[in-house]
């Protein structure tokens, strides 16, 4: 099914209600929005069957004129110039709309589960305590030329054609509803370049990636088929798990007892945001085909315990927004994620895995930025301003900038050591200027022990008196290490382990 059949198909359920219907716009095609600079941008809508619709645009006062179709669908794509504005699209049939104050910049998707969503400022819900810096943000917060439309939180068993929402400007009064990262990368590429920013943040905490991904990707490959079967498993089992779930909810509300513990969590359901593919339907196809410049995406935490699946998963996901927007080498960025007590070292070591083996993506390391407790830590300008390098190199032709920490490249045996190799050394050092740590080293036993590391050059020599004939290296390998191992540029390497013995995740579905 190509772009355009697609398009039509997902629209179908509105046919009905736009019979006899006059022009009307989705949601994110509207007052405020930034437009991608110097492309042919997507536009669409619907209207009476058979009617014409005539766009024209004010940075270069030039229309187009499409059809609807027997539906009352169109779509039609428009070529802007260089970033700037404001501007005013007009879209006219038997009734006129005019979208004003409308920028030409740089477009990005950004998505994942909470730690993309989570906000400038501090929500009611406990675990949204804000970003660690944010009085001075509120000094700084005035920044039109950095705008965002948030997608609402949506399960939905078929692809959906629209949601409810709006751009919002970068002010004092927005600023605090904006995803943090999304925000700060925003902010980077703004100041960088000049050009202004849009960002459609469409996220969701505790989610995993098979929700963002198109159940026949999911069908299409016999390994990533069983998280569906596991999904259906869970759906017949659902009524009794339920009712247990009630009796035991019943049970934890009457007890006034100090150990009462956790509140018990109920059983995935049908409406679960967790469910697979349902929030790819009902919060990234209503987007499509909005012209982007690139996507940047924060998740991993809820796939930890199939962390090895992770490995094929997430790059299918990528590949499948890549085939829905026509555009294989999309910029895909993402964030390797931060030190978390719940958080094994399997899910990090399958994001550097997609890294490695996935066009034109990105890594931004987050090893220094975790907390064993809170699995949101608050410093996300850290965060954002990581993915923001990739992009500024790669999109931006700032060719100067180094763009991650040090990451494993190969190793050598030399005796009784190990030599690693990184690409992006870029002079190693310890940013404490004490010993290398969290190394370990293992024989043909594959018990791993501590190891002693030390820089030479362009490479680390690790070894052990324990270990007479190493087999294999792992480093910052736990669930919440303390690693120290950086580059000149002040960034951090990446977990890493130079053997391919089975992992603990490994065969899980």
């Amino acid at each position: 099914m190509n772009r355009i059949q697609k398009f039509a198909s997902c629209l179908s359920f509105f046919a009905f209600g736009f019979l006899h219907a006059q022009v009307k716009l989705p949601a994110i095609i509207s007052n405020n929005m930034v437009l991608q600079q110097n492309a042919k941008v997507a536009l669409w809508g619907w209207a009476k069957p058979g009617e014409q619709v005539t766009v024209t645009n004010s940075w270069n006062r030039r229309a187009t004129t499409v059809t609807a179709d027997a539906s009352g669908k169109w779509l039609t794509y428009v070529t802007t110039t260089k970033a700037g504005g404001p501007y005013k699209l007009t879209f006219k049939a038997s009734n006129t709309i005019d979208v004003d104050n409308i920028l030409l910049g740089e477009v990005w998707l950004s998505s994942g589960q909470s730690n993309m969503e989570f906000f400038i400022g501090k929500k009611s819900n406990p675990s949204y305590t804000g970003v660690i810096n944010h009085d001075e943000v509120m000094k700084d917060a005035e920044h039109p030329d950095i705008r965002m439309i948030d997608v609402p939180n949506k399960v939905a068993d078929e692809p959906q054609a629209d949601f409810k929402g709006d751009w919002k400007i970068c002010t004092a009064q927005t600023i605090d509803t904006f995803s943090a990262v999304a925000y700060f990368f925003a902010k980077e590429i703004n100041k960088a370049t000049g050009y202004p920013v849009g960002i459609i943040n469409s996220t969701w905490g505790g989610t995993p990636a098979e929700a963002w991904t198109k159940k026949e990707v999911l069908q299409s490959d016999a390994d990533l088929n069983q998280i569906l079967v596991r999904y259906q498993k869970a759906m017949d089992a659902f009524p009794q798990a339920n009712e247990k779930y009630k009796a035991a909810l019943a049970k934890w509300k009457e007890d006034t007892s100090k150990t009462k513990g956790a509140q018990p969590r109920g059983p995935m359901g049908a409406n679960s945001n967790q469910s697979p593919a349902k929030l790819y339907n009902g919060m990234i196809v209503p987007i499509e085909p909005y012209t982007l410049r690139g996507a940047i995406w924060y998740q991993g935490e809820s796939n930890a315990d199939r962390a090895y699946q992770y490995r094929k998963l997430f790059p299918a996901m990528i590949k499948n927004w890549r085939d829905d927007w026509n555009a294989p080498k999309l910029p895909f960025y993402f964030v390797q994620i931060s030190p978390h007590r719940s958080q094994n070292p399997e899910i990090r070591d399958a994001q550097l895995y997609v890294y490695r083996n996935t066009p034109n993506t990105g890594m931004a390391v987050t090893i220094d930025n975790g907390d064993s407790l809170d699995i949101h830590p608050r410093n996300k300008e850290l965060v954002g301003k990581r993915l923001s390098l990739w992009a500024l190199q790669n999109e931006y032709g700032k060719k100067d900038l180094v763009v991650s920490g040090p990451l494993y490249k190969s190793a050598k045996i030399e005796g009784d050591k190990f030599r690693i190799s990184f690409d992006y050394d870029k002079g190693l050092m310890t940013k404490d200027g004490s010993e290398l740590k969290e190394f370990t080293i293992a024989g043909d036993d594959q018990n791993f022990v501590p190891a002693n590391a030390k820089i030479e050059g362009n490479t680390v020599v690790v070894w052990s008196t324990a270990v007479k004939a190493p087999k294999a290296v792992r480093f910052a390998w736990k669930n919440v290490p303390h690693p120290n191992l950086y580059n000149g540029a002040g960034l951090p390497a990446s977990p890493f382990r130079t053997d391919d013995w089975k992992l603990t995740t490994q065969g899980l579905n």
